[in-house]
């Protein structure tokens, strides 16, 4: 399974954000976490506006504006993002086989499905945090 890109930035963003602190006066510019991460501009305005619009990030707007967690990093599971996130999570396109409804590949590709979200259902962004370590060369938040 790969995730989309749109994902990949998504969890990059919501780690960036984790990885910022707790001060709730300290907003994150998109442009400087868009170039740490070597994302678009545009596309990390479009994550960052559709994980607010869900309630994971709040934005303030204004020159002096940015974006912050709404919601604590440690009640924030991985599952939560991969899904608001993911457009499709099926594994494969069971719905268009010629062996639909009599694959034997079907339930086990949906138990291995439920298995990973299980996983990332387990994970918070603060554990997510807590283990990464920042090269040398990043940018400051």
């Amino acid at each position: 399974m790969r995730l989309t890109a749109h994902t990949d930035y998504a969890l990059r963003i919501m780690l960036h954000a984790a990885m910022a602190g707790d001060d709730p006066d300290h907003l994150l510019g998109i442009t400087a976490v868009a170039d740490a991460h070597g994302i678009s501009r545009n596309n990390a305005m479009k994550v960052v506006n559709e994980l607010a619009k869900a309630g994971l990030l709040e934005t303030v707007r204004g020159r002096h504006g940015g974006f912050r967690l709404a919601r604590p990093a440690d009640s924030i599971a991985l599952g939560e993002i991969v899904r608001l996130t993911e457009p499709c999570l099926n594994l494969a396109d069971c719905e268009n086989c010629i062996l639909q409804g009599q694959c034997g590949l079907t339930a086990i590709l949906k138990r291995a499905l439920r298995a990973f979200l299980a996983e990332l259902d387990q994970q918070t962004l603060a554990q997510a945090a807590e283990t990464t370590r920042l090269p040398a060369d990043f940018l400051s938040f």
